[in-house]
């Protein structure tokens, strides 16, 4: 299983994530800004009048997200290369288009990553067919896409990840003390903010969802960790393995802070702006 097409190449895109997204300055992005508009740094030729920096002016919802490939398909493949300025007809169309490209292209980068890391070849099997329906998905036209039911699409998906992620951590130790353990949720989310995790022992545990922000993992063995959903912004990871995790992200890593001795999965790359 590769993931070159699961990564983004913004020369091949529209700025479709520069337009179609909602931006909220509290969670980094340059200003508030409505789905459907145009960031005021986007230039004629789609291009971002500042991406070389982002980093410096703190634009953190700019260097962390990530359409896992989603733009070039709809600029390239769904609409042969036409773009929205010059076929403004089509613009909110290609925009909702967008947005479900990118989901149908997250599952799929997330069922590459199960297909990596399950040792079962049964589920490697159910794995590898989903993978193969969700890419005939994204071939489907604009009117096809705008149609599909990505909830009960997503809760199929959702379960395979699910038992690929049990399956993995069962293979941990239990009984380890950690004092995860009857700490607060907030929204059904359990609250690290801020919590210095140093001395916990997180291999093996189920963190999805988790609120991680600003928590302080350095040096922290996180294989075996299941991450999926879990915000890790401005989370501390320097130094910590994250090797083995299960369901890490680009996304998480780019808003995380670490640095060359952070060990990452082969699936994801040092963000330039990490200490070095």
């Amino acid at each position: 299983m590769i993931y070159e097409d699961l990564k983004a190449d913004c020369k091949k895109c529209f700025g479709f994530c520069c337009v179609a997204l909602y931006f909220s300055s509290t969670e980094g992005f340059p200003e508030n800004k409505d789905a459907g508009y145009p960031c005021t740094n986007l230039e004629d030729d789609f291009k971002c009048s500042i991406h070389k920096k982002l980093t410096q002016n703190g634009l953190k919802g700019c260097t962390a997200y990530d359409c896992f490939g989603a733009g070039q398909k709809v600029a390239q493949v769904t609409y042969s290369k036409k773009d929205w300025r010059r076929n403004s007809d089509k613009s909110k169309e290609m925009f909702d288009v967008f947005l479900i490209m990118r989901q149908l292209y997250e599952m799929i980068w997330y069922l590459t990553e199960a297909f990596r890391i399950q040792t079962d070849s049964t589920m490697k099997e159910k794995i590898n067919i989903a993978i193969d329906k969700t890419r005939n998905l994204t071939n489907l036209d604009a009117e096809s896409l705008i149609k599909l039911d990505l909830v009960v699409y997503r809760n199929n998906i959702n379960r395979l990840l699910l038992e690929t992620s049990e399956s993995i951590r069962s293979k941990f130790p239990k009984g380890q003390k950690n004092n995860l353990k009857g700490r607060k949720k907030i929204a059904g989310r359990l609250d690290l903010i801020g919590v210095n995790l140093r001395k916990v022992k997180l291999a093996g545990e189920d963190l999805s969802g988790a609120l991680v922000i600003a928590a302080d993992l350095r040096g922290v063995d996180l294989s075996g960790t299941d991450l999926i959903g879990a915000d890790l912004r401005d989370a501390d990871i320097r130094g910590a393995n994250l090797k083995n995790s299960i369901y890490i992200t680009q996304i998480q890593i780019n808003g995380a802070r670490g640095d060359s001795n952070t060990k990452l999965p082969i699936s994801l790359v040092y963000p330039d702006h990490w200490d070095k």
